[in-house]
């Protein structure tokens, strides 16, 4: 039997195990288990949403594996041995052959004094509901980092809630990285929003406000959208300064090759430098590990990961947006789409997943393997 064991069911996690599963579910001597702490799979992209109290999916993991083959294991994550070739859970563990660490990132409280205890995070349904929860009571809203969560958020807090003072605090302008025109109609649809901008770094967070470098912003609330930090369980691997895992070019660990890295917990170098964190990259880091290790269980070599990006599509409410199309190396091209034809570009691109992990489960199942590479 070959164990192969992914630790996440993120966007890249799920890729890869419903890719794994799909392609070997007539084999019994292959089998695909999928870890994940909750049994709710989170829309991260929607999660802005749910932070403003709007209704999403409820989505489960064990309903969006079925037909696969996969089996699905609920438990926290506590340790990572390998040596023996083992995961531990909570109250139990897990060997593997092959392991596919997808255990993703969250919100970098620790990186500001005070974030951690004043801060509210997306980093899943729940902590977005907490922060819907509490908005109704609220006069001024400070959001840190002007990335494409901390705008979106923005967007959606000001829009539901037209009374709230909402200020958005970064380094950056907001849409920096887009082109001229495409800032600027982002910059329009948040100056309609009532959304204040505020360039400087934040220094402290505190009970009922947020101290800058030459000032503090007054804030019932403060959501932190201003960097990510990883798991510290790629500890015994080679990893980046950021902690996560360096990968080969075909998504192995450089340290320990029966470990493959996708989505946010990977360092994947491509000819303009190391991907950053998106749903739009992490699918494809997903399906690449499952080829890859289909590609050795054949006694065949993987083959390099490439990937080039293709847009930057934010949401400015329901009803509005920008969509920032890229060359490869997500810099700028002069196309880009405003207004609610953006607003309904970028839904689709959300809601794309689903239809991507439907025709997953549809794929012909490989004949089985054997060792050796010998197949029936």
């Amino acid at each position: 039997m070959t164990d192969i064991v992914i630790l996440g069911a993120g966007y890249a996690g799920m890729a890869a195990a419903m890719q794994l599963a799909a392609r070997t579910r007539r084999d019994d001597d292959i089998r695909v288990t999928l870890v994940n702490a909750s049994d709710r799979f989170t829309e991260r992209l929607r999660l802005p949403l749910t932070a403003t109290g709007q209704s999403v999916a409820d989505l489960r993991i064990p309903t969006l594996l079925e037909g696969t083959g996969a089996h699905f294991r609920p438990g926290w994550v506590t340790g990572v041995d390998l040596g023996a070739r083992t995961v531990s859970l909570e109250d139990t563990k897990i060997k593997f052959d092959i392991l596919v660490y997808a255990l993703g990132a969250v919100a970098d409280t620790a990186s500001v004094p005070g974030a951690d205890e004043h801060a509210f995070t997306l980093n899943d349904p729940v902590s977005a509901s907490l922060l819907a929860s509490r908005l109704a009571g609220a006069a001024n809203v400070v959001i840190g980092g002007t990335g494409l969560t901390g705008i979106e958020s923005a967007a959606e807090i000001a829009s539901r809630f037209p009374s709230l003072t909402v200020t958005l605090v970064g380094r950056a302008d907001p849409g920096a990285s887009m082109n001229a025109s495409a800032r600027a109609h982002l910059h329009r649809a948040l100056d309609r929003l009532g959304v204040r901008r505020v360039r400087g770094e934040i220094t402290k967070v505190l009970p009922q406000g947020v101290q800058l470098e030459s000032e503090t912003l007054p804030a019932d609330l403060f959501l932190w959208a201003g960097g990510t930090r990883v798991s510290p369980l790629a500890a015994g691997m080679t990893t980046d300064e950021r902690g996560r895992v360096v990968t080969d070019a075909s998504l192995r660990s450089v340290s320990h090759p029966f470990v493959y890295a996708v989505g946010d917990a990977a360092a994947v170098r491509q000819p303009y430098g190391i991907m950053h964190g998106t749903c739009q990259g992490g699918m494809p880091t997903g399906v690449h590990a499952a080829i890859s290790i289909l590609r050795e269980l054949r006694g065949k070599q993987p083959k390099p990961f490439r990937f080039g990006y293709y847009h930057t599509p934010v949401s400015l409410g329901r009803h509005d947006g920008v969509v920032q199309f890229t060359h490869g190396d997500d810099s700028p091209r002069r196309f880009y789409l405003t207004g609610r034809l953006a607003a309904g570009y970028k839904e689709f691109v959300t809601a794309s997943p689903w239809p991507t992990y439907r025709r997953m489960k549809r794929l012909p199942a490989s004949a089985a393997i054997w060792p050796h590479g010998k197949r029936s």
